[in-house]
């Protein structure tokens, strides 16, 4: 499988049961949890089988993004499956920059690796310059390969934490993307 059979395209609200075809399922060896101030990794050898917050959260967030002027971008496999979706909230806050939060990101099981969560979030990154965000903010769940995912596409750890999204689950970490340094 390579991204190049992938399709990619906006998704309307009435199209939000359409990522109940994603399979979120994850191994999850490790996490990075703060211990004395400090990331490190801590084993936890857990399978997590199905949407971490339940399929009816994800989709409600995906509604309520849309219908707050957000946007989501789905990935489709060339039998037309939604195999990976993005959404990109349109309410900016920070105080050091404009920020716009990447709200979910989710990329079937079968289809990870190939770069359609580098391509989701690509599309949210054009979006939201085209918006004027200065960055975009996420709050990533912990699993190690879930942050290895984000740094390796240029996400770094938040320098101004939102502090209500942190406090929805403080063990999520907060990270950011610099759209002013992206051509």
């Amino acid at each position: 499988m390579s991204t190049s059979q992938i399709k990619y395209r906006t998704l309307s609200i009435e199209e939000s049961n359409r990522i109940s075809e994603i399979d979120p399922s994850q191994w999850i060896e490790k996490v990075w949890r703060k211990i004395d101030g400090k990331y490190q990794l801590v084993k936890i050898d857990f399978m997590e089988e199905d949407w971490p917050d339940g399929f009816e959260a994800y989709r409600d967030a995906f509604k309520n993004t849309i219908n707050s002027g957000g946007i989501a971008f789905g990935a489709f496999n060339k039998e037309g499956a939604c195999v990976g979706y993005v959404t990109l909230n349109n309410d900016f806050f920070g105080k050091t920059a404009k920020y716009l939060l990447l709200d979910s990101l989710f990329v079937s099981r079968p289809y990870r690796g190939i770069g359609i969560g580098k391509s989701l979030v690509n599309y949210c990154t054009t979006c939201a310059k085209t918006w004027g965000a200065e960055k975009l903010y996420t709050c990533a769940g912990s699993a190690e390969d879930t942050i290895a995912f984000y740094k390796s596409i240029g996400w770094v750890e938040a320098t101004e934490i939102n502090t209500a999204l942190f406090e929805e689950d403080e063990r999520d970490i907060q990270l950011e993307y610099d759209l002013i340094k992206v051509k």
